[in-house]
């Protein structure tokens, strides 16, 4: 090879040996991955760092992190003390959203039909099969239920939206708790159609008349979904919105002494949408230069990205909160 030659392939390795230096990878929670993307799309665009995320799961990230597979994990599933200790895996809270009951009724739109939290839990288990059930008429009088089977659009993967969604479950039903639990994974028992992530089920949804199924609310909004106003832990009928998310995420206790393991799920409050949660990442504690990327731009998505997060309907983390994350990076020498 000549010299002119050389220069060139050198300068390609160096080229692409710089490109590899900004980028880091991720994978796990759908929950997360809209605004995920927004974040990475604006983040390259003012840095020049690349950011790349898919939105496999819950359970893939975990596995993908925990396997080093990839740089960091998302799971709305967070990891316990000692599940961290056992991966050697750092953990933070990035966001705040909320799971929305999306529904398919023809001739019935969106925030029109309410739903009881003893309800959601009875579609869920089977117990209430047909849209007339009494359960469901007796909270909406003015709505024509039809005599119409429920079609049940559920995860059918490894999923911290169904974590969280059965997290509420178990907490509004004994019963669903000891015969259920809550999991990533469940053997539902109801007459139900799986779709893999929220973009699956919503596909679901928006093709299957009389369905209804669990999502992520930015999905509701991307694909027009109609959604349903759900009773609190209080007994009032809330609908999704920033405010009652926002009245959901006030009492979280994210403390970094335990990795910031929390559950929001079913929060008190007279305004709080019952059905929230926050998306964690996870990362290796060895892998201190990638772990520094990555930090680096959630540091940056917390101080500059909250507007696009707001826009997509998520609860940006209050300062409070990061200067927590900022300490515990600074603590593990990963910022």
């Amino acid at each position: 090879m000549n010299k002119i030659g050389s220069m060139i392939l050198a300068g390609a390795i160096v080229a692409t040996s710089l490109v590899a230096s900004n980028l880091v990878k991720g994978d796990g929670s759908s929950f997360i991955l809209p605004v995920n993307q927004a974040w990475a799309k604006a983040y390259y665009k003012a840095t020049g760092n690349e950011v790349q995320y898919n939105g496999g799961g819950s359970g893939k990230g975990i596995k993908d992190a925990t396997s080093r597979l990839v740089d960091f994990g998302g799971t709305d599933a967070p990891l316990t003390p000692r599940a961290q200790r056992k991966y050697k895996m750092l953990q933070f809270p990035a966001i705040v959203g909320a799971t929305v009951m999306a529904y398919n009724l023809p001739g019935v739109p969106s925030e029109a039909l309410k739903l009881t939290d003893k309800a959601i839990v009875a579609i869920a288990d089977g117990q209430v099969k047909y849209w007339d059930n009494p359960m469901l008429k007796a909270v909406n009088p003015n709505i024509n239920l039809p005599h119409k089977k429920i079609i049940f659009a559920r995860r059918s993967d490894a999923s911290g939206t169904t974590w969280n969604f059965t997290y509420f479950l178990s907490s509004v039903s004994l019963e669903w708790r000891r015969e259920f639990g809550v999991k990533k994974t469940i053997n539902w028992t109801c007459n139900n159609v799986g779709g893999k992530g929220n973009p699956g089920v919503s596909s679901i949804i928006k093709q299957t008349p009389y369905s209804i199924g669990y999502i992520e609310y930015a999905y509701a909004i991307q694909s027009h979904a109609k959604v349903a106003v759900v009773e609190n832990r209080e007994g009032y009928f809330v609908k999704p919105s920033m405010k009652t998310f926002q009245a959901a995420a006030a009492g979280a206790n994210f403390d970094p002494r335990k990795g910031f393991y929390t559950v929001i799920g079913y929060p008190k409050g007279k305004n709080a949408y019952p059905l929230v949660a926050s998306t964690f990442i996870i990362m290796p504690k060895e892998k201190i230069n990638a772990d520094k990327k990555i930090t680096a731009f959630y540091s940056w998505a917390f101080s500059k990205g909250s507007s696009i997060a707001t826009k997509l309907f998520y609860v940006p983390l209050p300062k409070s909160v990061t200067n927590k994350i900022k300490n515990y990076w600074k603590a593990n020498g990963v910022y």
